[in-house]
């Protein structure tokens, strides 16, 4: 990597949060606790609301389990963090809030996935396209505390307009901007997405010094190998199949577009974006008390 890219913040590599991890199968999704080893203070990054969508049911089982984490160990629950919308799990943000508290917080250009996807789902003039449905929306650079850690905001779109990573001391949680080496990356054909744009967000990360680790948010065990979730800057840069340092951006364009081109939309990508772009808020209760979801047909 050539090109210089612009850090802004400062780390601090002596910090080492305490990290817990939880799968989701259903989405093959890694939600994590993040703790400051110095107190009780934590965040939780990417939690999973349990949906059976063909029997239009819920459940609560996975944010439960990090519930019960998060009180067996005593834990100050400081933030709840959203790398982006996802679009394939819904997020258990607000019933995890209610119980064991913390601010729900996401990256700053959620007003753009608003825009377009309340244009999708015809949210109408009551759903507001200002990020409000949040505690907190982050900006390139911000920084927060979970007790002792500093957590700081790396903007990196591509995926989503709205992707965020978040960098804590020694640790980088990448959403799904990067996957584990021999996976490469996520797609980047959802609307507002873009090859070009993930490829430069991915090197910006990927600037980081080597040591740093990355926690990843989906794994799928590529040639039956077991599920991983945990990857460094050095490993991806000398071994990531999409965009190891060799690769260039225009070749990672064509791969990235042509490859996007085959893959089918992911199964909960409309529950998911109807719940998730508010902050995983469900729908407000109809006339008969019941929710409901829409399904725009031809829409997506």
């Amino acid at each position: 990597m050539n090109q210089h890219y612009d850090i802004p913040f400062k780390l601090d590599l002596s910090q080492v949060p305490q990290v817990t991890h939880f799968f989701d199968e259903q989405s093959n999704t890694f939600s994590y606790v993040v703790k400051d080893p110095h107190s009780q203070s934590c965040a939780i990054i990417d939690s999973v609301l349990d949906i059976d969508y063909a029997a239009g049911r819920l459940s609560h089982k996975g944010a439960d389990e990090i519930i019960a984490f998060v009180r067996q160990n005593d834990l100050t629950v400081e933030w709840i963090i959203e790398t982006h919308v996802h679009a394939d799990h819904l997020s258990a943000a607000p019933y995890i809030k209610e119980r064991v508290g913390g601010l729900i917080g996401i990256g700053e250009k959620i007003d753009v996935v608003q825009e377009t996807f309340g244009k999708v789902f015809n949210e109408g003039t009551d759903f507001l396209r200002d990020g409000s449905q949040f505690d907190r929306l982050f900006s390139d650079g911000d920084s927060y505390q979970i007790g002792s850690l500093i957590g700081h905001a790396m903007y990196t779109p591509g995926h989503t307009p709205a992707c965020m990573t978040h960098v804590i001391g020694n640790s980088a949680f990448v959403g799904d901007t990067i996957f584990m080496p021999d996976a490469g990356t996520a797609r980047a054909d959802f609307p507002g997405g873009d090859a070009g744009t993930l490829y430069h967000s991915i090197h910006r990360l990927l600037s980081l010094p080597d040591e740093v680790v990355l926690y990843i948010c989906h794994d799928y065990a590529p040639n039956g190998r077991e599920l991983r979730h945990v990857s460094t800057v050095g490993e991806q840069r000398r071994q990531n199949i999409h965009v190891a340092d060799s690769i260039s951006q225009a070749e990672y364009i064509r791969m990235r577009q042509a490859r996007d081109a085959t893959l089918a939309m992911p199964k909960l990508i409309i529950p998911s974006i109807q719940v998730n772009m508010k902050a995983g808020h469900l729908p407000d209760p109809d006339t008969n008390g019941k929710r409901y979801l829409k399904v725009p047909l031809n829409g997506l």
